[in-house]
């Protein structure tokens, strides 16, 4: 059995201390390979060397994650735009929306949004988006550039059925992680009406650790708990669930 994490920051700090640890842990646990978004101008360089330690087990993306979209990111765009001609990754993300916090820079946030959006179009990569308090504003948008030239996941989605039919509708994927495994997360009750080769896993460590892991660090292995878990939802063997799941990651970035 493989699983792909699809979202995993195993380059943050809080791995500085067993990074190389929590990857065979994963390996071990059936994770065979993890994608790593990015987060701002200030990751690319961890990042790449965390690529750089295990390139076979892992690859990158490039964009800047909406909470870090600040006075300063039309510069840090024009550093990660001259990045991509790297051609080295396999994805433009962590982009998106997120108005959860703090709206002061939602203009920024949906230039940035859409200027991305363009780079994923003109490089004919996917597109990794994080959608936090803004379903209207992101709908609104995909539509807007949807030409066929859109693909990607919405991760670590946790909307309405509603919600999840639009995205299906625009050609994205799903991405499921922790969040799936608890008892308030509502896309366990329709989830079975999500057709299984639209879905990916994720972790988002160290972020959203599932269950019985909530509240620790998480990390890339704990992925098999979250797959048991849509497995049983789905009542389908969990070598099926990684298989297909597998199959649309390697499918949907070219990997």
């Amino acid at each position: 059995m493989t699983l792909i994490d699809t979202h995993t920051h195993i380059y943050d700090p809080a791995f500085d201390l067993d990074r190389e640890a929590a990857v065979q842990r994963a390996l071990e646990a059936g994770v065979g390979m993890m994608l790593m978004p990015n987060v701002d101008a200030s990751t690319i360089q961890p990042m790449l060397e965390t690529h750089e330690l295990f390139p076979d087990c892992t690859r990158v993306m490039m964009g800047l994650q909406p909470e870090e979209v600040k006075e300063d990111y039309k510069s840090v765009l024009a550093l990660m735009e001259r990045e991509l001609d790297r051609n080295i990754y396999i994805g433009v993300g962590e982009i998106g929306l997120d108005f959860y916090w703090d709206a002061t820079f939602e203009h920024e946030q949906l230039d940035a949004f859409e200027t991305q959006l363009g780079w994923a179009k003109q490089l004919h990569l996917p597109l990794s988006i994080h959608c936090r308090n803004a379903f209207s504003f992101m709908a609104r948008i995909l539509e807007k550039h949807q030409d066929g030239g859109l693909h990607g996941v919405m991760h670590c989605f946790t909307g309405s059925e509603e919600e999840a039919q639009v995205y299906l509708d625009l050609g994205f994927h799903l991405g499921l992680g922790g969040v799936t495994t608890y008892k308030n997360c509502e896309v366990k009750n329709f989830l079975c009406n999500i057709p299984l080769d639209r879905i990916v896993l994720e972790t988002d460590a160290p972020y959203l650790s599932p269950v019985p892991h909530r509240g620790k660090r998480n990390e890339p292995a704990f992925m098999a708990d979250t797959a048991k878990r849509i497995a049983e939802i789905y009542q389908i063997p969990l070598e099926e669930l990684a298989e297909t799941t597998t199959n649309n990651v390697k499918s949907l970035f070219k990997i």
